[in-house]
């Protein structure tokens, strides 16, 4: 893997929610964290990863950072969001969670061999998906990685 452009920087992702404790309770169930440092009554912090976090916040709250009008994720799709498991059972086990939440079943599982991921619609309609990846296909890429197994099938 190349070394990162910006070593130590955090990512923060902003995304609307018509009820923030709701969704808070939501994420929870997935396995989610919040850093209280950065909640309140208006967002929430929630740990993605070391240095990525969501950020939860209220319709009115991210209408104050929004320049533009704000999409229904019901309708439009604003973006997707992706996060890595550390298993293919824990991508099963996440996506069981969102659903006895509230959430929706996106689509079927997706079975690449090499990644594995499922999709939800979590309670206001942003489209999720979680996922694995062979470590080995993490560090290679995913072309590397196929022509390497494959290799190892045919051998010459």
């Amino acid at each position: 893997m190349t070394d990162p452009a910006h070593p130590g920087r955090m990512l923060f992702l902003n995304i609307p929610v018509a009820d923030l404790e709701r969704s808070k309770a939501f994420f929870a169930k997935l396995g989610f964290g919040f850093n209280p440092k950065f909640t309140d009554e208006t967002a929430a912090c929630m740990l993605v990863g070391e240095q990525a976090f969501v950020m939860l916040l209220s319709r009115e709250k991210f209408a104050e950072f929004a320049k533009l009008p704000m999409a229904d994720p019901t309708t439009h799709t604003l973006a997707l969001y992706c996060f890595s498991v550390s298993s293919r059972d824990e991508v099963d086990a996440v996506s069981a969670a969102a659903l006895a939440a509230g959430g929706s079943e996106a689509d079927g599982a997706e079975d690449y061999g090499f990644m594995y991921s499922r999709s939800f619609f979590d309670l206001d309609g942003h489209g999720w998906q979680v996922t694995w990846m062979d470590p080995a296909a993490a560090e290679q890429g995913p072309a590397e990685f196929a022509a390497s197994t494959q290799d190892a099938e045919n051998p010459s």
